[in-house]
């Protein structure tokens, strides 16, 4: 349970963050930084645990007939990524306290990162590769709302787009490859995978597999040619840079590099994708850095740098390579972060981030400048220093021999010319911002920041000095047990010391720092004027990205709407009909499947007279749609009456009450947005439009036609067909024993399949908050707004009886419906109730019980008016649909903390005082959520179209009664 309390704690303090008021900084931070601590003590406590047994699980049943579960699984390595999650998250919530002006949205701040730390902690801890997926996705999402959180930026969107688009596209990659692994192995364990090497590396689908999963990672942590995304995303806050580019976002791709390497590394696939990759992107971003004019662009270059520089060494496919790869994401963690705070409180300080605009800072912030130029040398790889111990691993590695070709052979050479770069851009960062001439020209006067805004800079650099000086007593036991949990009996022997004599590593150190000060000073007087590197300055990454998105998204997108897109909805229903109609006849060829026509003694006249009944309204639909839409929908609603008693007919009563409200609610709604079609066919007379207007309609009926009797047919066959092992059956024989419901129908939607209604539930959300926001920016055309209905009728009335006084016979008809209409209402909403508290046994239950509701709306809104109805009652669907989606949900996730599998329900008898002995199901609880979330959506979308109903009409009603913008929001909730 403690690694689930680790994991849901960040997600449960994102949630409270959102809600806390916008000016509550202090709050918003102690609420945030006690979650990080509480989080990094909870991991401090499981490391005894971790030492002793090696690897800790926690297991809860998700789906157990699929062999899946939801596994938390933590060994030395997840659990150092934790602790640097944890720890580093708590040192940016305590930056970001000061880093953030009082005007930010802070809590918006606060949640997102709380959530992002969470989806990170969810992909080190996770012990499933599905389950990892799923984490690595929401790390995506909730790095997109971070870099974007000033969306008023046009450079903090594109940077927020560019980010999701690379590495969203690249965890699809990764959830295929995933897929392919747990088809090779049988399982999605983490442990069976890891332990099932041969069988991978074997297998004939091991090269896609590892193509797939390597573009995962490489996205995920910006290696070439995929690096160009990160740079962008340093519109963000400092903070949210510090935490990304340190111990989190791009950090998930090194980590499942190490991660898998047991499983699928030791062959020249990994050896030369791998490591060419990591080769190619540590010396372009270190070339690139040197050339940066913002602080946060140089950081961000150089995490590239470090970034291949790690992918290098999980390449270099040898034990001792994991080793250095573990180190050095350690002590990366440590120095960039303190760099990327150093740079944020010179931006907060002197308004600027330009290298060229500072000079001379020492003399203002000399405490910040001391701590930034360790920093800096720790990633040059100075002596004494974190940076340097793991650098001579690196080095020490890339001398030895891997496969014996050219470039292994060529290795040392190369990455000690990356490594003077690297010197390079790390010398330009302390020299040209901290010594010179005193600055000029800056928006604010440069001094220290407060103690507490500095604290955390100040506790990472000293780690960063005192793993330099002792790494031994320090850093060693962990990087010990991370390195163990990784390569297990495979553990090669590795010394920490700082002193092994003069050898072959320490000579390239030597040779990159002298090249790295001879780099620095031949290309100053060029930094100083020019902009970007002089070879690579035309090939900008953000350019091609552009180039492709609008290629891809805009102009294939336009060249689809020209070709197959219309505004008008039969073209697509067209479309829609035919597609299904030729996937039917697919299988029916393939398999030869017949139908076989009932004999003349099974077929039923009254029902074969029903149909006609409902053939004939179809059929008149469709004609009248052309002359009288009304009449079209009445003909319609009697076609859908037949559906209705052909359920009952066919003993299906949970069907046709379903059927029955549904059909009563759509034929509302579309009554209601029926003034919004454009105009009928009858109101448009072309010289030559009768013919083609003749043709459409012949063309649209055979379609209908095809396809109404195909599927026919298809439903016919299918329940004509023998099939001993339906599923069916099994539903039958367990639904009470194991659903506690004698209505098996909706005990298979709330219990056997109640994840599947639990996303058609939160499908459904989305649809009744997406038509909300479409019709409250839609404005139609003035001269279209029709005169009120109520208006309308008057004046047919006055027009057809001058003899009686003028409205009032109307009015009174009008009152008449209104006050049935409004007593109605206490009566629906009983029969909603009485519908969801029977479903589990008799028909009803929470979808046909929330549309009953919502009816009741309906009708309230019909008699009285929105003014009137909003006026006297608060409706509230946006709190209705999240309480439903809390309930629902809330179901699920109790079950699982019990031990069972997600959504499992449990029931029992209750013995009630003057009622008796009842059944009592936990499944209820789940119905009401898909009560409460039905009948919110239905009345969101009602009264979207109530308000666009009003505004449309909006010039004949008192000044009073007239709706703003503001308060359908706030009606809306």
């Amino acid at each position: 349970m403690l690694l689930l309390a680790v994991l849901v704690l960040p997600f449960a303090g994102s949630c409270i963050a959102a809600i806390l008021p916008v000016n509550a900084r202090n709050m918003e931070a102690w609420l945030a930084g006690s979650i990080t601590l509480v989080a990094f003590s909870l991991m401090t406590a499981a490391y005894p645990s971790i030492d002793d047994a090696g690897v800790i699980h926690t297991r809860a049943a998700w789906v157990p007939d699929l062999g899946l579960q939801f596994v938390l699984r933590a060994d030395g390595f997840a659990w150092t990524f934790a602790m640097l999650i944890s720890g580093i998250g708590f040192l940016v919530v305590l930056y970001a306290r000061y880093y953030m002006s009082p005007s930010d949205p802070v809590p918006r701040f606060f949640s997102f990162l709380l959530a992002f730390m969470g989806a990170m902690l969810g992909i080190v801890l996770s012990g499933n590769l599905l389950q990892m997926v799923f984490f690595w996705e929401l790390t995506s999402l909730f790095s997109f709302l971070l870099i974007s959180y000033w969306h008023q930026n046009a450079a903090a969107r594109d940077g927020a787009r560019m980010a999701l688009t690379v590495t969203s596209g690249g965890g699809l990659c990764l959830f295929a490859g995933v897929l392919m692994i747990g088809h090779i192995v049988g399982s999605y364990d983490l442990d069976r995978v890891l332990a099932s090497s041969n069988v991978i590396r074997s297998h004939h689908l091991y090269l896609p597999a590892l193509i797939l999963i390597l573009l995962g990672a490489f996205t995920k942590s910006a290696q070439f040619p995929f690096h160009f995304w990160l740079p962008h995303a340093m519109a963000a806050p400092t903070p949210i840079s510090a935490y990304l580019h340190s111990a989190t976002m791009v950090k998930a791709g090194v980590f499942l590099l190490v991660r898998l390497w047991p499983a699928m590394g030791g062959t020249n696939e990994w050896l030369w994708l791998v490591g060419s990759v990591g080769l190619v992107t540590f010396f372009l971003g270190a070339f690139l850095a040197v050339f940066q004019q913002d602080l946060k662009g140089l950081l961000a270059y150089s995490t590239i740098s470090h970034l291949g520089l790690i992918t290098l060494l999980t390449g270099l496919d040898t034990p001792f390579g994991q080793i250095a790869a573990i180190f050095h994401i350690v002590n990366h963690a440590t120095f960039k972060a303190s760099l990327f705070m150093a740079a944020g409180i010179i931006d907060h300080e002197t308004g600027t981030r330009d290298i060229r605009r500072l000079s001379g800072l020492y003399a203002f912030m000399p405490i910040t400048a001391t701590l930034a130029m360790v920093a800096a040398a720790a990633m040059a790889g100075v002596p004494l220093l974190n940076g340097f111990l793991s650098k001579e691993m690196f080095f020490a590695e890339t001398i030895e021999i891997h496969d014996n070709s050219f470039v292994d052979r060529a290795l040392p050479y190369i990455v000690t010319l990356a490594s003077t770069f690297t010197v390079a851009y790390s010398l330009r960062f302390i020299r040209d911002v901290f010594f010179g001439p005193p600055p000029t020209g800056l928006p604010r006067i440069p001094h220290e920041p407060p103690l507490l805004m500095r604290l955390p800079a100040e506790l990472l650099v000293l780690a960063c000095l005192i793993v330099g000086v002792a790494p031994s007593f320090t850093v060693g036991p962990i990087l010990e047990t991370a390195a163990r949990a990784v390569l297990g009996s495979s553990m090669p022997v590795y010394s920490l010391a700082i002193w092994h004599g003069f050898t072959p590593e320490l000579l390239m150190s030597f040779v990159a720092m002298i090249g790295g000060l001879t780099v620095y000073l031949m290309l100053r007087p060029y930094l100083l004027t020019q902009e970007g590197p002089p070879l690579l300055g035309r090939i900008n990454g953000k350019r091609i990205f552009d180039w492709a998105f609008v290629t891809l998204s805009w102009r294939f997108a336009r060249w689809l709407e020209v070709n197959l897109g219309t505004k008008r909805l039969q073209p697509q229903l067209r479309l829609l009909a035919g597609a299904a109609f030729v996937a039917a006849l697919m299988p029916l060829y393939a398999r030869g499947m017949t139908i076989d026509i009932l004999p003349p003694g099974q077929f039923d006249l009254a029902f074969g007279l029903l149909w006609t009944v409902g053939v004939a309204c179809a059929l008149g639909a469709a004609f009248q749609a052309k002359f009288h839409r009304f009449a079209a929908l009445i003909l319609l609603g009697g076609a859908g009456l037949v559906t209705c008693i052909s359920f009952v007919w066919l003993s299906a009563p949970d069907l046709a009450l379903t059927q029955i409200v549904v059909e009563t609610v759509t034929t509302v709604l579309l009554l209601l947005g029926s003034r919004w079609l454009p105009k009928r066919f009858a109101d448009i007379k072309p010289s030559n439009a009768a013919g083609k207007i003749r043709w459409y309609r012949t063309r649209d009926f055979a379609i209908a036609l095809v396809a109404g009797v195909g599927l026919a047919a298809l439903a016919l066959a299918a329940m004509e067909s023998p099939a001993p092992d339906s599923i069916s059956g099994y539903f039958v024989e367990n639904g009470y024993t194991k659903g506690g419901g004698t209505n098996v129908v909706n005990v298979i939607l709330v219990d056997f399949r109640g994840f599947d209604t639990l996303g058609e539930i939160t499908v459904l959300a989305v649809v009744a908050l997406t038509v909300y926001a479409l019709l409250r920016r839609f404005r139609p055309a003035r001269e279209s707004i029709p005169i009120p209905e109520q208006q309308q009728a008057q004046d047919v009335f006055d027009h057809a009886h001058p003899d009686r006084q003028k409205g009032d016979s109307v009015k009174d008809t009008m009152a008449t419906a209104a006050l049935i209409m409004g007593l109605l209402f206490p009566v629906i909403g009983v029969t909603a109730i009485f519908l969801l508290l029977r479903g589990h046994d008799l028909p009803g239950g929470g979808f046909v019980a929330g549309i009953t509701m919502a009816a009741a709306f309906i009708l309230q809104y019909m008699a009285r008016g929105t003014v009137l109805v909003e006026t006297r009652l608060r409706v509230l669907p946006v709190r209705w649909m999240g309480v439903g989606l809390l309930l629902g949900g809330g179901a699920g996730v109790t079950a699982c903390i019990l031990g069972r599998p997600f959504l499992t329900s449990y029931f029992a008898y209750a013995e009630i005082p003057l009622i008796g002995r009842v059944p009592v199901a936990t499944a209820l609880v789940f119905d009401i959520g898909v009560f409460s979330l039905v009948t919110g959506a239905t009345v969101l979308m009602l009264i979207a179209i109530a308000h666009q109903s009003l505004r449309r009409s909006d010039s004949t009603l008192p000044r009073q009664h007239r709706v703003s913008a503001k308060r359908t929001k706030d009606e809306v909730g």
